[in-house]
């Protein structure tokens, strides 16, 4: 990679707020192609909605997001900032594919058939081509033999992973992961920690939001500690977990990291 490329992801110095809660109070955060980058914190820190504001879904108030050195581009300013051009927001949202704590499967479509969707629909591509592509992908995460059945009749765990797959087949830049084992248990979480770990290992861009410290710890290239909506505190993994700096991040360890 070269120095001079620009970021899968860049955000520079984002403010979010809903009214007067202010969510996100100047975040910075950046992920070259095959980085990934895992954000942790406790709960209303912020993670979540960083991501949702990455991905466009949310309208952050101040603040650069560039995709792939690009701009996004706004109209409006503070609680009236929109981004300006629909098109770039689709083809940003193409590209940075997300992955959700719940699933969003459609529940009236087979796997297969949720897998395949967006390609046909949004891109436009050719049926068989995209089928081909979603059969390899379900192949790939390990549920290959569910093309047929519907999301209701598979465990958690099946199903985040076919949610995995249709965020794959949409060939993204990166991957947004937030939260993507909290709804499982213990058993039916590594299954989606193995793919992780196996995208990860691809040199996959990901930004992965997490509860688990020790996928975080696994995986990640950087490691970003959110709380109250700022960085405390932010390097390599070992840094992070091995000799954290501020008093909140060793009480934040200490809390969630078994002895």
């Amino acid at each position: 990679m070269s120095a001079n490329t620009p970021p899968v992801l860049e955000i520079r110095d984002l403010h979010k707020a809903y009214g007067t809660l202010e969510v996100l109070k100047g975040v910075s955060v950046s992920a070259q192609a095959g980085d990934v980058v895992s954000l942790i914190g406790s709960s209303g820190s912020g993670k979540s909605t960083l991501l949702r504001c990455a991905n466009l879904l949310e309208d952050s108030q101040q603040g650069e997001i560039l995709f792939c050195g690009e701009p996004v581009t706004w109209k409006g300013s503070a609680m009236s900032r929109h981004p300006a051009d629909h098109a770039q927001v689709t083809r940003i949202r193409t590209n940075l594919s997300m992955v959700f704590q719940q699933f969003n499967l459609w529940a009236h479509m087979t796997i297969l058939q949720n897998v395949m969707e967006a390609p046909v629909t949004v891109l436009g591509e050719d049926r068989a081509v995209v089928e081909t592509r979603a059969r390899a992908l379900l192949d790939k995460v390990g549920i290959g033999d569910k093309c047929d059945v519907y999301p209701a009749q598979m465990s958690g765990g099946q199903q985040q992973r076919a949610a995995i797959a249709r965020a794959l087949c949409m060939e993204p830049k990166a991957l947004l992961f937030d939260e993507p084992t909290s709804a499982l248990d213990p058993e039916l979480e590594q299954e989606v920690v193995k793919v992780i770990k196996d995208l990860a290992a691809e040199g996959r861009t990901m930004i992965i939001v997490t509860h688990d410290m020790r996928l975080a710890a696994d995986v990640s290239d950087h490691v970003i500690f959110l709380h109250q909506g700022k960085i405390e505190e932010e390097g390599a993994p070992a840094e992070l977990f091995g000799a954290p700096k501020t008093e909140r991040l060793q009480q934040f360890l200490s809390a969630t990291v078994p002895a």
